[in-house]
């Protein structure tokens, strides 16, 4: 194996297929990048047996062959390199990377040890990818960490026709996000559970080109499979991950029909002041929120503790309420919120707040296709 490559699209394919390696590989093998050299150019792969990523690109290829090799010494080394051609050749055992007076020689590992990658399901539509990555990265905002719950730590994607939504709970909070692409078929009707953190770190990695590729395989007994293919200057990629197996909670009925109270308050100013009154809540205790005469007043801390409190204006509709919520919770809702202006809807105040982005500046497309609903939390005193 013999090719010539430029060095910023190689290290920028190296560093791409690499960040899904393992942290603790169960076998040496799976800490591999597979290094592929033939008549498509050059494919770099690694897989896990859950997630793969295969970066395809264009080379000057002398020989073929293939080689496996440390995937994050090769992250490294390429990230230092000068901005010159690189050149890597397969001798034997090892594998000698030449670029401008840099040399390096790395062992290479057993290619027949190697799982077999697997192929992409058959497309099933194609959406924005700048939408899409913001969409998911909304969508993650309420997905679960908890490696007890698995089936929490995903994101159920559910395609009905033109229009994809997302559902992500962590039992304290729900987000839901809803957006149109293009589906192969227009009746078509899907439904998967996505890993979180494979989704965002995905849909954020492949806005380099326009669009990108969703291919779904939803099978039975945690055999589905979903794949995301998008390309760019650098040449194509892709990624494939196997599904969550179990069953995903039926949050939307939790979204209430109706709202008694409703405040709309200015998000930038709202986040500061959170901020700011949270720096003396206690751990895993509430910041209470008191909606009346126009004004949003936050306090924090009881008793002989450190106290703070400090007011919003509101345009608050309906019935005065005191209610209290985890303030980092709350603070990431809104994060998540890409208007001006929020709106936070009560149907009493021991039941979820639903936050939703409003305001002028709200496009026909986000206006309402997010929303985010929050558990209040009991307050001290």
């Amino acid at each position: 194996m013999k090719f010539r490559v430029e060095r910023d699209v190689f290290a920028d394919a190296v560093a791409w297929a690499a960040r899904s390696l393992p942290v603790r590989p169960s076998s040496p093998v799976l800490a591999g990048l597979l290094v592929e050299a033939g008549d498509e150019g050059l494919v770099l792969s690694t897989f896990d047996y859950e997630t793969s990523a295969r970066a395809t690109l264009a080379a000057e290829v002398s020989d073929e062959g293939t080689a496996l090799v440390s995937g994050r010494l090769l992250a490294d080394i390429c990230r230092s390199l000068p901005a010159k051609p690189v050149e890597l050749t397969l001798d034997g055992a090892r594998v000698s990377l030449t670029c401008g007076s840099a040399r390096f020689s790395l062992q290479t590992m057993p290619v027949e040890d190697y799982p077999t990658i697997p192929e992409m399901p058959a497309a099933t539509g194609t959406v924005s990818s700048e939408a899409f990555a913001h969409a998911v990265g909304q969508a993650v905002t309420a997905a679960g960490r908890d490696d007890m719950l698995p089936v929490l730590t995903g994101v159920r994607v559910e395609i009905e026709g033109d229009t994809i939504a997302l559902l992500a709970t962590d039992r304290f909070r729900l987000a839901q996000r809803e957006l149109t692409w293009n589906p192969g078929q227009p009746d078509a009707s899907l439904a998967a559970l996505v890993p979180a953190k494979v989704l965002g770190d995905t849909a954020k990695s492949l806005t380099v080109g326009q669009e990108i590729t969703i291919a779904l395989s939803a099978g039975s007994g945690g055999d589905g499979l979903i794949g995301f293919e998008g390309s760019g200057p650098g040449g194509v990629r892709r990624t494939t991950t196997r599904l969550l197996d179990g069953e995903f909670p039926k949050v939307r009925s939790l979204f209430p029909t109706e709202r008694l109270t409703v405040a709309r308050i200015e998000k930038a100013a709202l986040i500061e002041s959170l901020k700011r009154v949270s720096l003396v809540a206690e751990r895993n205790t509430a910041v209470q929120l008191s909606f009346a005469d126009g004004v949003l007043t936050l306090d924090a801390g009881t008793g002989d503790e450190a106290q703070a409190t400090e007011s919003v204006e509101a345009a608050i509709e309906g019935e005065d309420l005191v209610t209290g919520f985890n303030p980092q919770f709350l603070l990431d809702g809104l994060g998540a919120i890409d208007e001006t202006h929020v709106e936070l809807a009560f149907t009493q105040a021991s039941k979820p707040v639903v936050i939703t982005g409003t305001g002028d500046d709200a496009s026909a497309e986000s206006n309402g296709s997010f929303r985010y609903l929050l558990m209040p939390r009991r307050l001290l005193g």
